[in-house]
């Protein structure tokens, strides 16, 4: 599964990378800045393709804000998205927590690369030791992960005119590893190459079987995996930091740019 990532790419950069006009980017986005340790119900940056209300034949693209985790349309509560982190690529499309959006509400969440963690045989007063690794682009490009989102309903802001009264969240798809990423973890999110942006993002679209032909794991030498700190293991820490690589030795790093401690 993929439950950690890196974002700190600029706005102005992704507008340039996915080719949104600067005037489709919602203001939220300013708020969510770098983050190097994103978790489950963070606010992330998520590209989007929405109808043109205007000109029904037209779709714009924007740069938008979602929240991490899944809320159907149909949930109670949003306490459900803690659990719809991830959609397994084998069964997007029939789970009816995902197979609506997967059908008419697709995006790209952008990323530096990911977080994943490799159980070892030895142990440690008695418990599997847990090294993460940061996996990402061998060229330092973008890493496109496919996601959905949903848009839910909240019933208790009576104006539903009101941004407060819509709660957008998404959801990473993933598949099986690669060979060379497999001996880390099973899982792995799934990619959308340059190529295919506008198909995946295009809502007009619905059909699963040519959906699903857009989605690709990445190619072999395609991503790079090195071990980082254990210190991404906890959401208080952040910062360029997390993404140091280990020393040599394995010894953890002593310290961040920002003169935090890692632990």
């Amino acid at each position: 599964m993929c439950g950690r990532y890196a974002s700190s790419r600029s706005p102005s950069d992704l507008v340039e990378e996915f080719e949104i006009e600067a005037g489709n980017v919602r203001e939220s986005v300013q708020e969510v800045g770098q983050n190097f340790n994103v978790a489950p119900t963070n606010e992330v940056l998520a590209v989007v393709e929405r109808k043109n209300r205007e000109v029904p034949d037209e779709t714009v693209r924007k740069l938008t804000t979602v929240r991490w985790g899944l809320v159907p349309s149909w949930a109670k509560d949003t306490s459900i998205g803690s659990r719809l982190i991830n959609a397994r690529m084998e069964t997007v499309a029939e789970k009816p927590a995902f197979k609506k959006a997967f059908a008419a509400r697709r995006c790209i969440l952008p990323a530096d690369g990911y977080y994943e963690w490799y159980t070892a045989e030895e142990k440690k007063d008695g418990k599997p030791v847990k090294q993460p690794y940061f996996i990402h682009p061998a060229d330092g490009g973008v890493l496109a992960m496919a996601g959905l989102y949903e848009i839910w309903r909240d019933k208790s802001v009576a104006d539903a005119e009101s941004d407060e009264a819509w709660l957008w969240t998404c959801t990473v798809l993933t598949t099986s590893s690669t060979d060379d990423l497999g001996r880390i973890h099973d899982r792995m999110p799934l990619l959308v190459e340059r190529d295919r942006y506008d198909a995946w993002l295009d809502p007009r679209s619905s059909d699963p079987d040519d959906l699903l032909q857009l989605l690709v794991p990445a190619a072999p030498g395609r991503l790079e995996a090195y071990a980082v700190s254990t210190a991404v293991g906890s959401v208080r820490n952040n910062g360029p930091h997390l993404l140091d690589p280990l020393p040599p030795d394995g010894s953890p790093p002593t310290g961040g740019e920002d003169g935090s401690t890692l632990f």
